[in-house]
């Protein structure tokens, strides 16, 4: 028998059956849990199930010493599911701060064909594309604007310290993912000073041995294909993918083409796991009037690099986890396509060392009998950022100049007969700028059979500013009074350090600005969550003040590049110059959502599975030092944006699971054809409000899914940059199979 202790008072668990869901384990978090000794087929069959809904690896005790064992009955590592909440693995039921979740089966049934796509369906999160399909887009969170939220891929930081808008490209892709967790508000505590209004963290899937294809295409010459392929041996689990989708656009200089490849791995030792993973994109894209309004034949592409290692150990009751992580970026701008002309070329590296520590202290009883559990973490962060450019930076020395990096197909102003993926000729990096921002926390957790209380503090000292070291410090408090409810209560500082754009960049229409200061932000948060096994819903309120922000404005005194200039025109626009600078906000929200799973009431044979709706609702209060005219980013916040969402099977057949079978996300031996609809509302200041509708029709089956999407049913004209009209319907179709 395998047993789990739970705090005293709280009522024992016994298992009777494995419900084969990615949440069955959350009924057992926290408590005491009585698991009978079952058969080694049954014990397989359920961890495949549980490791396919949880994304982790089911490993017997066995099996971690010997991958060839084949006991008669053996016993298994029930794996809590951990949530980013915190600097240590904590259960999401005692976790002390809440982490919105997109499993594999939301993603599924949500009908979407990119990662930016998916997090649209989060109200608390704005998602502002200049195309479609993710091709370019700025992801902000609460309120804040899309260089202020760290994106992470399997916990390693991938945010570009360039510019935001290039931090949402992926090397992998909805097909990849077996979550996605969102974490609203200030979290330097947990993943470092460029957490400032959130963070995103993407969790690919870690299947048993298998292969999986995935075809699709449709209107505006849309098409592409994507792979996976997963193969365990002994020790070593390795997972590849990749993949190339490309279109015609669906609006004026809109084409694109994405390639992808991704190669993830873990290495399973009696004390060591060693988690590794290297990805790799490419991306060209007409970029329409992406910078500016005054050129609609803009053009560029990204091209990145990225690798990371984490290695996990313990030694006593000492965890250990060090990581080391490189990220590399080209970046290839032409203001007008194929002119030397307003042409950039950017090479971004970033360099980080980590070292993760925690301590199980020995749980000890109150007076009153509760026990009590802590977890102490500590460690350090270091992390440098370099940029070598032909524009942004500081002037290099002649012989400091680099050649520029072209892509695999740039287009650029230079010879035809020039071998693709040679130097641009007589392009340099003449710029260059670099930073080290070393960060050390400390962090203390308690957890009780009601109450979990974590508080600690970081310390950070960035070499941009100076060699003085500055403290942020956060609790997060949770309160359950019954299995049903939950309370808490979260404050966190945190501070930003401004892109190299928001610093240097200076073109037609933009200009940045050297002495920009970093941004700083006191965040509150309170929150009340109600579950039960059918319906689950949560409120939030949040405020935060903030205190040099930056954003790109026009002075109301000086629009354009020559104000004495009387030729041109001050009131048109296109003559608008934007600048960077400082100013201070005070943001304050409500944060509703509510889901409804009928089938915990009624079984898998009925129709509906699920419906969810969530609302935000969000009022800025922004100061700036002197009058402005218009704002690029910050004053085009989202007032109101309401998320809903409902998941139907139409027709539905049971099929018989063949021998070793490997489960996909939905359904799990049936076979039925399902509809999933979405509808979008964003009411966005200084822009018109819009609503869209997106709905997918799918014949699912266990080793195959047909489905069509629709995107923008209703053909909805509307704009997430207010000049930047994004497509109307695109219907698209594919196929997956899975081996």
């Amino acid at each position: 028998m395998y047993h789990f202790s739970s705090p005293k008072g709280c009522k024992p668990l016994t298992f009777r059956h494995f419900g084969r869901k990615g949440y069955s384990l959350f009924a057992a978090l926290g408590r005491e849990v009585k698991v009978g000794v079952l058969s080694v087929a049954t014990l397989s069959t359920a961890a495949s199930a549980l490791a396919a809904g949880n994304g982790e690896t089911m490993v017997t005790k066995a099996e971690a010493n010997d991958s060839t064992a084949t006991t008669a009955a053996t016993s298994i590592e029930l794996e809590a599911a951990n949530v980013s909440a915190s600097r240590i693995p904590m259960a999401a039921n005692v976790a002390a701060r809440t982490v919105m979740t997109f499993s594999r089966d939301d993603i599924a049934a949500a009908g979407v064909t990119s990662i930016n796509d998916i997090v649209k369906l989060c109200a608390g999160v704005d998602v502002r594309q200049r195309g479609a399909f993710g091709v370019q887009t700025d992801v902000s969170v609460n309120g804040g604007t899309f260089d202020q939220i760290t994106i992470l891929l399997n916990g390693v930081n991938i945010s570009s310290p360039h510019t935001g808008h290039l931090s949402a490209d992926f090397p992998v892709t909805a097909q990849d993912i077996e979550r996605i967790e969102v974490l609203e508000g200030a979290a330097a505590r947990v993943y470092g000073t460029s957490a400032f209004t959130g963070a995103i963290n993407i969790v690919t899937r870690k299947e048993q041995r298998s292969v999986a294809v995935h075809g699709y295409g449709g209107m505006y010459g849309y098409g592409g294909g994507e792979a996976r392929l997963s193969l365990p041996y002994k020790h070593w689990h390795n997972h590849f993918s990749g993949g190339y989708t490309r279109t015609d656009g669906a609006t004026d200089n809109s084409q694109f083409s994405a390639s992808r490849a991704f190669w993830q791995g873990q290495y399973f030792a009696p004390n060591v796991q060693l988690d590794y993973q290297l990805g790799y994109s490419y991306k060209p894209y007409g970029a329409n009037t992406f910078y500016g309004i005054a050129s609609t034949d803009q053009w560029e592409s990204n091209e990145r690099w990225m690798g990371a290692v984490k290695a996990r150990t313990e030694v006593g009751r000492l965890h250990m986890e060090p990581s080391v992580s490189w990220n590399r970026w080209y970046d290839h701008y032409q203001w007008h396509k194929d002119s030397p002309a307003g042409e950039n070329f950017h090479q971004v590296d970033v360099y980080s060392l980590g070292l993760n520590n925690w301590i199980d202290w020995n749980t000890f009883s109150t007076r009153s009998g509760a026990e009590v559990d802590q977890k102490t973490s500590f460690g350090i962060e270091i992390r440098n950022e370099g940029i070598h450019s032909t524009k942004l930076g500081e002037p290099l020395e002649e012989s400091q100049w680099h050649v520029a990096h072209l892509g695999p197909a740039d287009h650029f102003s230079a010879p035809a007969s020039l071998d693709v993926g040679a130097p641009a000729p007589d392009v340099y990096y003449k710029f260059a700028a670099n930073r080290t921002n070393i960060s050390g926390f400390l962090e203390h957790n308690v957890i009780l059979c009601h109450w979990t209380v974590s508080a600690g503090v970081l310390a950070n000292m960035n070499t941009a500013l100076d060699t003085r070291w500055r403290f942020y410090p956060g609790v997060d408090v949770a309160y359950r009074p019954t299995k049903r409810w939950s309370l808490f209560a979260s404050w966190n500082m945190a501070l930003r350090m401004p892109t190299f754009t928001d610093l240097y960049y200076s073109g037609t229409g933009i200009e940045g600005t050297r002495n920009l200061r970093p941004e700083k932000t006191n965040d509150l948060t309170l929150k009340a969550a109600y579950a039960l096994p059918c319906f689950q819903a949560d409120a939030s309120l949040f405020y935060s003040h903030k205190t040099d922000m930056i954003d790109w404005v026009v002075l109301a005194d000086n629009p354009t590049a020559n104000p004495n200039d009387a030729t041109i025109d001050a009131a048109d626009p296109k003559n608008w110059v934007y600048r960077s600078g400082n100013y201070e906000l005070d943001n304050l929200g409500v944060r509703i959502n509510a889901a409804w799973l009928p089938r915990q009431l009624w079984g898998e044979a009925f129709p509906l599975r699920k419906v969810g709706v969530q609302y935000c609702y969000i009022n800025e209060d922004l100061s700036y030092p002197v009058p402005v005219l218009a704002s690029k980013y910050a004053m085009e916040y989202v007032r109101n944006k309401l998320v809903a969402s409902a998941d139907v099977s139409l027709f539905r057949v049971k099929n018989r699971l063949p021998k070793n079978h490997v489960p996909v996300s939905r359904p799990l031996g049936h076979s039925a054809l399902n509809l999933s609809l979405s509808y979008r509302y964003c009411e966005r200041v200084a822009s018109e409000s819009y609503g869209i509708v997106d709905a997918r029709l799918s014949w699912d089956a266990p080793h195959y899914s047909l489905y069509v999407d629709a995107h923008n049913l209703l053909d909805t004209e509307y704009y997430d940059f207010s000049y930047i009209r994004q497509p109307g319907i695109w219907i698209v179709g594919g196929a997956k199979i899975t081996f």
